[in-house]
């Protein structure tokens, strides 16, 4: 794809298409996924396609996504007319469209041909670490990172599957361990995320994993979670703090509480009130809290993003 006679944004989404698709099509058989935030068939294929890039990735089959709505060019120069449309990628070029396959078993069955075919390396990149036996480090961060986006879209499910996948492959990886940690405090299985916890710390791998901020986040989740109280528990705390609106004691009960029980906004709304009113009780518990869910939650979730340029203004406004 020439980047001759465009505009600076048009060059841009080259570059980044060029680093993210052609590069590692060079050795690997990229599934290169057409899709947008709206569109329910996308939402539906999704899992698929992750799920079977997972178990294909010892192969040298890697998952790239364009966002046609963020990546208009790219999508323009592929005649994308509709989405979701998938095709197969290898050394900078379409191989076979793979739109049609929407199910695992057809999916497979389009890769196990492809494969057949085209001189693809399995296993690590040149120059990486791994060998023929599993995916590159590369592909790892990938899927990782997919699962984060998952859990931060509020898809607990898909992020636990995803992270369970990693995990297979890398069983110390802290990411995928304190991801899959805090997708089962989401879905409300905090017992199996603490037995999970406990079964990490006492494996060999947690010495080299345990200050990874992942770990800390998930060690946070689980924290949170047990505040959980039952809905009639919850009804009082609020009456408590409707009573009293001094009682800054009742307040983090209720903001601990809220969060727990999934009700995010108003655990905001009361740690935030309480900060404005006095940032400095119990030296900075509020604001202590308030920064161990964002980290519980994920920095890139949205509603932390959002929170935390409240919290911004209330501190530096």
């Amino acid at each position: 794809m020439a980047s001759m006679g465009l505009n600076i944004e048009e060059q841009k989404a080259v570059e980044r298409f060029q680093k993210d698709v052609v590069a590692p099509s060079q050795t690997k058989l990229v599934i290169l996924d057409f899709w947008a935030e709206w569109c329910g068939p996308c939402k539906a294929l999704t899992p698929v396609l992750e799920k079977v890039a997972a178990e294909y990735a010892d192969k040298g089959v890697v998952l790239a996504k364009i966002n046609v709505d963020e990546e208009k060019f790219i999508a323009g120069q592929f005649q994308v007319q509709s989405i979701p449309t998938v095709y197969a990628m290898f050394q900078g070029q379409p191989v076979a469209d793979l739109t049609s396959a929407r199910s695992e078993s057809q999916l497979k069955q389009a890769l196990d041909q492809l494969l057949k075919q085209l001189p693809v390396k399995a296993g690590a990149d040149e120059g990486g670490e791994g060998g023929q036996g599993g995916p590159s480090q590369q592909d790892i961060d990938q899927f990782v990172a997919m699962g984060e986006q998952a859990l931060a879209d509020g898809e607990t499910e898909r992020a636990l599957g995803i992270f369970a996948q990693v995990i297979e492959f890398d069983n110390a990886n802290p990411k995928a361990i304190g991801g899959m940690i805090r997708a089962q405090v989401a879905m409300d299985q905090a017992d199996e995320a603490t037995k999970m916890l406990e079964a990490i710390k006492s494996s060999p791998v947690y010495a080299s994993i345990k200050d990874d901020p992942a770990m800390s986040a998930a060690e946070s989740a689980l924290e949170l979670a047990g505040t959980r109280v039952d809905d009639s528990e919850l009804a009082g705390l609020r009456e408590k703090v409707a009573a009293d609106p001094d009682d800054m004691d009742a307040q983090m009960a209720l903001a601990e509480a809220a969060f727990a029980a999934g009700s995010r906004d108003e655990a905001a709304d009361t740690f935030l009130a309480m900060i404005e009113k006095d940032r400095e009780w119990k030296e900075g518990a509020a604001r202590a809290k308030l920064l161990q869910i964002f980290e519980a939650t994920g920095l890139e979730d949205e509603w932390v993003v959002s929170t935390r340029r409240r919290l911004s203004r209330i501190l530096f406004g």
